[in-house]
């Protein structure tokens, strides 16, 4: 498990066999997107198959929080890859169908925890 020591906001990293997924806690705003685009464009960047990212435990703050998703499902396009949001909040999963974002991303309830291996960095 992989977890940001730069800012405020922690972001733990798990390999899945199938791709990689993100868990990231707090709120994405303003003062933790710059930590938050980091860590994603490192694992679009570096890994292979679908990205998941898990925003149970997430609250987007404000329209920075929402973009750096948007830039995250643009990079992982970009690469080959998907970007599927899981295990997300009703208030968060209203705000991506609302935004019309829901048309774009994967949008999971839950993946899968049995599958989930930890990795340490």
């Amino acid at each position: 498990m992989s977890v940001s020591s730069i800012g405020v906001l922690p972001v733990a990293v798990r390999a899945l066999h199938t791709g990689q997924e993100v868990a990231i806690t707090g709120r994405i705003d303003v003062h933790s997107v710059p930590d938050v685009r980091l860590l994603l464009h490192e694992i679009i960047d570096t890994g292979c198959g679908d990205v998941l990212m898990r925003l149970a435990d997430a609250e987007i703050g404000d329209a920075t929080g929402l973009g750096v998703i948007v830039e995250a499902y643009t990079r992982a396009r970009r690469a080959g890859r998907r970007l599927a949001v899981i295990d997300m909040t009703e208030r968060t999963g209203r705000l991506l169908r609302a935004s019309r974002l829901d048309r774009a991303l994967v949008l999971r309830e839950s993946a899968e925890a049995d599958t989930v291996a930890a990795v340490t960095a």
